[in-house]
């Protein structure tokens, strides 16, 4: 018998019927424990789980994997035991999160926060926006969400560059970026947070960018340094997109809230309909290869 822990009745009911010999809980770290919960060997947490975690894993002394329907696993790694294979969620929420990368360059390209501001005043107020044809866009991150990204903007005509921890054919390395910035009509962030990326973007890396330029962020918002970009956003030099930032949530009157030349949304990039159903179909696939003995996919290690 092998037994599957989900957080929730959505969670087991996205899953699907499994396989005979397969018995699936529901635990979220609530105090009453469902039977059999010891004999836990795959576990699909909730994202707020991070917080719990030696807990949940005391719990559940036989776990073997713990699938995340996430991609991002700063809040994790570092706390896994011995024996147990962790995997994310990449590739899942990558056409989501590109899109609205799309959304939000689109939009501070083409003025779109000043026509709205001048409907709701009732005032037909034309100002002279920008396209992306031609236009260089750095992506620091070449993982699936770069790579998703860089196929859209191409589409728009834009001269996509990929930067990555480390050069490999077709892909700058970030030691590159002194001399990639300068030439970055907008740069985008979609690189994960470790030890190494947070606080890259610094009052240095922002002091790069040419004026007038676009940073757009949808990776993890402890990767910029908020008051830099603050001081940038306040003399009209940059302009910016965030969809993460730090800190999160933004407190009520915090700068973010009324800084200039910035759109902000609220972690939405992957608030999706189908992100439950595509997360899922993603846990039954890990699930079907543990049952046969296969490799898993996605899993993460090292420095990843």
């Amino acid at each position: 018998m092998t037994v599957v822990c989900v957080p929730d009745d959505d969670s087991r009911t996205l899953l699907g019927p499994v396989p005979d010999g397969v018995t699936v809980l529901t635990w979220n770290g609530e105090e009453t424990r469902p039977e059999g919960l010891d004999r836990t060997e795959f576990w699909v947490p909730m994202v707020e789980a991070a917080g719990h975690l030696p807990t949940m894993f005391a719990a559940m002394p036989r776990l073997r994997v713990m699938q995340l329907t996430s991609a991002g696993v700063e809040d994790v790694v570092g706390q896994i035991p011995d024996g147990i294979t962790l995997c994310d969620a990449r590739g899942v929420h990558g056409s989501s999160v590109a899109e609205l990368v799309l959304l939000l360059v689109l939009a501070s390209q083409r003025r779109l926060p000043h026509f709205l501001d001048a409907q709701r005043r009732g005032e037909w107020d034309l100002v002279q926006g920008d396209d992306l044809r031609d236009h260089r866009v750095l992506i620091v991150g070449a993982g699936d969400l770069g790579e998703q990204t860089a196929r859209r903007l191409r589409s728009f005509d834009a001269v996509p560059v990929l930067v990555a921890h480390r050069r490999r054919d077709g892909v700058h390395g970030t030691d590159e970026l002194p001399e990639l910035l300068p030439a970055a009509d907008v740069v985008v962030l979609t690189l994960p947070l470790t030890a190494a990326t947070e606080g890259l973007v610094d009052a240095r890396f922002l002091a790069r960018m040419p004026d007038g330029a676009l940073l757009v962020n949808v990776a993890r918002g402890k990767i910029v340094d908020t008051d830099a970009l603050l001081a940038e956003l306040g003399s009209g030099r940059l302009r910016a997109a965030l969809d993460v930032v730090e800190p999160e949530p933004v407190p009520s009157g915090h700068p973010l809230w009324s800084a200039p030349n910035l759109i902000l949304t609220p972690h939405a990039a992957g608030h999706v309909k189908p992100a439950g159903a595509r997360a899922f179909a993603l846990v039954r696939a890990q699930l079907d290869r543990y049952l046969a003995g296969e490799k898993l996919e996605n899993v993460v290690e090292g420095d990843y």
